[in-house]
């Protein structure tokens, strides 16, 4: 059987906006809303927060264990070494990578995104019980990659899935800082960019091998939605992802449900517009 594990990282200490992932979204702590959607997704076998060994972060194990959410604790700073620690103790086959400043998480593009490591049809879903899985064909399928490659997603869909194998090989050999942090710029450092342009690929899934050899997949939607932003990282983002749940009847809405309230207010998106968008290349400066 197929073991695919969801590690959501999560902090406290966030430079923009301080204990971001347990403030309060529509009565429930953010990290919560992200727990529980990618609990949805059909192909996630567990759902495991990634919390750090600092002090600051003793609330979200507090709260882990108050509502019976699988939790670990690990470095501060190497992202990379707590996400390989929670793998290997999990003995996951696939990991997905989700952050706990997406409340919004989809859990059906978390589905399309573990379908397409495997090159299975993505109308075709499968479930975790499935035994009869191919084989990976890529390494890395994500939805999202930072500038300057590209993106159709809104900002906080974000999800990326790869194998243990290469989780375990960038554990080893990646050096750079932004490597360490950021968990999974190591297996798609030094692709160009025009690989995986949007309007250079008529599939939605466009394809590239990394100059380590990695077999890269990057999903694109039908139109380019790259410039909504639906995480949180900042007071102006808090505002707007708190709007958007007063005016949804559930917690059960889609992506595309959010899309299609941007369509009726566009105004909404003016709540954050200003703000800046971090690349894979930002890393804490605060003392390490």
């Amino acid at each position: 059987m197929l073991h695919t594990i969801a590690i959501i990282q999560a902090r406290m200490s966030s430079s923009r906006l301080p204990d971001k992932v347990l403030l309060d979204i529509g009565g429930r702590p953010m990290l919560q809303w992200v727990v529980e959607r990618t609990r949805r997704a059909r192909t996630i076998s567990q759902v495991v927060v990634a919390t750090t060994v600092d002090p600051s972060d003793d609330p979200v194990a507090d709260f882990c264990r108050s509502q019976d959410i699988a939790f670990a604790r690990g470095s501060v700073h190497d992202v990379l070494d707590r996400y390989y620690q929670v793998a290997k103790e999990c003995e996951a086959d696939v990991i997905v990578r989700i952050t706990a400043d997406c409340p919004f998480i989809d859990p059906g593009l978390i589905n399309h995104t573990v379908r397409a490591l495997f090159s299975i049809n993505l109308d075709v879903g499968f479930s975790v019980d499935n035994s009869q899985l191919p084989i990976a064909n890529f390494q890395f399928v994500t939805n999202r990659l930072p500038q300057p490659w590209w993106r159709t997603y809104p900002i906080g869909l974000d999800t990326e899935a790869f194998t243990f194998g290469v989780l375990e090989q960038a554990w080893r050999e990646a050096n750079e800082s932004h490597q360490r942090e950021h968990v999974t710029p190591y297996f798609y450092d030094g692709i160009p960019v025009n690989d995986l342009h949007f309007s250079a690929n008529k599939s939605s899934l466009a394809t590239s091998e990394s100059p380590r050899g990695f077999k890269v997949g990057l999903l694109h939607h039908t139109e380019e939605l790259g410039h909504h932003r639906w995480t949180v990282d900042t007071p102006e983002d808090l505002k707007l992802v708190r709007e958007i749940v007063t005016r949804l009847p559930d917690d059960n809405f889609t992506w595309l449900d959010v899309l299609a309230l941007f369509k009726r207010e566009p105004d909404l998106a003016q709540i954050n517009a200003t703000v800046h968008h971090k690349t894979h290349l930002d890393v804490d400066e605060r003392p390490r």
